[in-house]
Parts: structure tokens; sequence; C-alpha cells
């Protein structure tokens, strides 16, 4: 199924957006230097559920403007709060992984009446040792830069090391046959603004606070995120709970998408008469 492709004026910013399937909306967060197309694979396997994806370059990242001068979390999740208004959506429910799963949790705290679930994959409570467990000192310094979006070579050579799960044994699975992946790269200052955001933040003084029905994925093979991160979300966020991915890497989404999206679907149908009340909703 094509996607439905907006592009909408924001902040000062042309962001681009996708809408795939029809029912239930669920926005889409994706990982740090990621565009829209790296989600697709989880995304077919979730719309036959009676579940509509949304997604959208996040600001710096694929064929999304950068913001003039760059923005913490907070001013981020502003940004995604107003795309979902100029799209037309009221309530979401929304999905993230790794830094989006961060930008996901500042959005349920500071926009609670549009977010009506949550999904968070493969992130953590703030950044290490602020609310955080630090995964392997290899990983995360290969994310210090995109390379591993801008060379196919580089990629297959650190994916292993780098995402963990079945990328130790393929690499090109995670593909899914597609070059988006390296045709969508960031651009370095765009990357380079999304560690700026990320950089020091911590949800550990309110996520306590968050009234959405929540559920934390978490892969017990990742050196990104090791799965402690998981066991503090669930700790920290009232209505969570926790579902390890056994021999999952960092993007258990693209390895295994069909039982990931059955998993999410299954948690999403819960009618919204069995959720708490969110002040002010």
């Amino acid at each position: 199924m094509d996607p439905d492709i907006r592009y909408v004026d924001v902040d000062g910013l042309r962001l681009r957006t996708s809408a795939r399937g029809t029912g239930s909306p669920l926005l889409v967060l994706t990982g740090i230097g990621a565009s829209l197309e790296l989600s697709v694979p989880f995304e077919h396997a979730l719309n036959p559920h009676g579940v509509q994806t949304l997604a959208l370059d996040a600001p710096g990242t694929g064929e999304s403007s950068r913001y003039r001068w760059p923005r913490r979390m907070p001013g981020l999740a502003r940004t995604v709060e107003r795309t979902l208004q100029v799209l037309g959506y009221d309530r979401v429910d929304v999905l993230g992984v790794s830094f989006g799963g961060v930008l996901a949790q500042q959005l349920a705290h500071q926009a609670p009446k549009r977010v009506r679930r949550l999904v968070l994959a493969a992130t953590a409570a703030g950044v290490p040792f602020l609310g955080g467990v630090p995964g392997s000192p290899r990983a995360l310094l290969a994310l210090a830069t995109p390379r591993r979006y801008q060379s196919p070579d580089y990629y297959r050579r650190i994916a292993g090391a780098l995402y963990g799960g079945e990328a130790r044994r393929d690499p090109d699975s995670l593909l899914h046959g597609s070059i988006a992946r390296f045709s969508e790269a960031p651009s370095l200052v765009g990357y380079l603004e999304q560690l700026y955001a990320i950089s020091f933040w911590t949800g550990l003084p309110w996520l306590w606070h968050l009234r959405q029905p929540t559920l934390v994925l978490a892969g017990d093979d990742d050196p990104i995120v090791p799965v402690a991160n998981g066991k503090i979300l669930t700790r920290v966020i009232p209505h969570a709970r926790l579902e390890i991915i056994r021999g999952g890497g960092h993007l258990f989404l693209l390895e295994r998408p069909a039982e990931i999206a059955a998993l999410v679907a299954d948690f999403l149908k819960h009618e919204e008469s069995d959720d708490p009340v969110i002040a002010g909703s």
C-alpha cells in the first residue's frame, strides 16, 4: 500500500509526513538519524491489524528541514504535537523507538491529552547515568556519527556489535531489500542537532506522573540500550508492563516485524474505557 505523503509547515520547518493504512492512528517515532522509510516493514506488518500508522522525518533528517536554532527535547516534542494538530489528529497512540522512545515520553508528558497509549521500544528513562543504564562503549561510540547511514560497507562491519540480535548474523536482513537507510541518510548537522536534543535528558522527575497505559519492549541482546532500562521504565511509569524480546537486538522491530506488530496491536486493541482518566482530558 502506497503511503499518503504530506509536507506540512510547522514551527518554521517543512516536515515530511506519511500515513499508511486505516484504523486507529499510531504515531511511529524512529531512532536518531532515521528517516520515516526505515519503519516501513514494521508498519506494513501492523496495518492489517486495523492500525493506521503515521510517521515523520524529524527535523534535520530525511526530507525535513532543520531548525534555525537547535532545540532540546521539549522543543522537539512541541513540534511533533503541532504537527499532529496540522494533520488533524486530536488523539493518537504513540510508539517510539530508541531516540523516538525518548521523544514519545516527552510528548506524553507535555501533551497528555494527545496521547492515548504509549509503546516504548529499545529506549530508556534517561541518558546514561541520568536514569539510563549505559550500553556497550563500542556501540555508544558508533552512535556519535551518522556514518552507518552513509556507507553500506561500514554499516555491515559494525551492525552486529552496534545493534546485536539478528544483525550479528545477517546485517542485510534488517534492510528488507531496501536502500532507504542509505538513500535518505541524515546530514551531519541534522544528526548533531538530534544528539544535542537528547543530551542530558532524563524523564525521572516526571515519569511517575504519566497516566497513559504503556507497553515497554526491550531486547535482551541490545548493545545500545540494555534490558535493564526497560525494567526501570516499567517501575517508574505507573501503568506500564514489560515484554522482553528474547534474542532481540536494538532493531527487533525490523528483525521480527510480524511478531512485534501482533504484540503491539493486541496492546492497542483495549477499549478506551479501560484506560485511566487523564486530568484535563
